[in-house]
């Protein structure tokens, strides 16, 4: 019963840890200069590098781990709502625009590609087939038991959420994010498609998850309650990321509105006669 307070110090996760930093240090310095000899070292983009490195470890070498896996649907969805939406913003928000650019100008093949990517329709599809499809019990359960699919689930539901991001958190310049009223509608879009998996994971009369039901309960909720805590977890945290990114949207489009109108009666003024 110790198992569930393991923290995981593989050498697999380790060195895949360590050689994600030491590629984004070689970029941002000695690399710098050759993709933008006019960029400054990215203080506040490092800073967010660096949390989001703690928070993948935490999401997935902390005993969390090891709860989500054997024990608990909502430390499952508690890991997952890390990486999605912790990780994955502070991911995108570590990539400042030259270090992006720099790397199309450098790679011009792989633009088209990229632009296909992160296109809203495109990101937020594949965000909502890569969340909802793990999610299948048969999936689910293969990941549970197989630490390779395990990984995989990890490695896609990530880069499932920085592709989502990309339309309203990038700052690159060939790879901008779209318009203010196109981000609103956007994210409402993404809130909407989840809901058939919230509701069946809260409303379901049946856990869907033998190995939640089966396992060892370590906590007061039994396997029905757990998988509807879980599923409250997962639409609480993407309400709360939504609601901030629509916020954020509507503020900036309100406030380049007012700085058009603004412009635009000064205009009108100096014009007159």
């Amino acid at each position: 019963m110790v198992e569930w307070i393991h923290w995981h110090t593989e050498p697999s996760l380790l060195i895949g840890i360590l050689l994600v930093v030491w590629l984004y240090a070689m970029l941002i310095v000695p690399l710098r200069q050759e993709l933008d000899p006019c960029a400054g070292f990215p203080v506040k983009p490092s800073i967010w590098f660096g949390l989001g490195v703690v928070s993948f470890y935490l999401a997935v070498g902390s005993p969390l781990d090891a709860l989500g896996e054997g024990f608990l649907f909502s430390a499952h969805m508690v890991q997952h709502n890390i990486l999605m939406y912790i990780t994955a913003v502070l991911t995108v928000l570590a990539l400042p625009a030259w270090l992006i650019d720099g790397l199309l100008d450098r790679f011009p093949r792989a633009y088209p590609v990229a632009r296909f990517l992160v296109h809203p329709a495109v990101a937020g599809f594949c965000f909502t087939m890569v969340f909802c499809g793990w999610h299948f019990p048969a999936l689910y359960e293969a990941a549970l038991h197989d630490k390779r699919i395990h990984m995989l689930e990890h490695v896609t539901l990530y880069v499932a959420s920085v592709q989502m991001l990309w339309p309203v958190l990038s700052r690159s310049r060939l790879l901008p994010p779209v318009n203010w009223g196109a981000q609103i509608l956007y994210i409402f879009l993404l809130m909407v498609a989840q809901i058939p998996l919230f509701a069946i994971l809260t409303f379901s009369p049946e856990v869907l998850y033998p190995t939640y039901e089966l396992a060892p309960r370590i906590t007061f909720l039994d396997p029905m309650g757990d998988q509807v805590l879980g599923g409250l977890l997962m639409k609480i945290a993407n309400m709360i990321l939504s609601l901030v990114l629509i916020g954020r949207a509507f503020y900036n489009w309100n406030t380049e509105a007012e700085s058009v109108s603004e412009a635009s009666s000064s205009s009108s003024f100096a014009a007159r006669p």
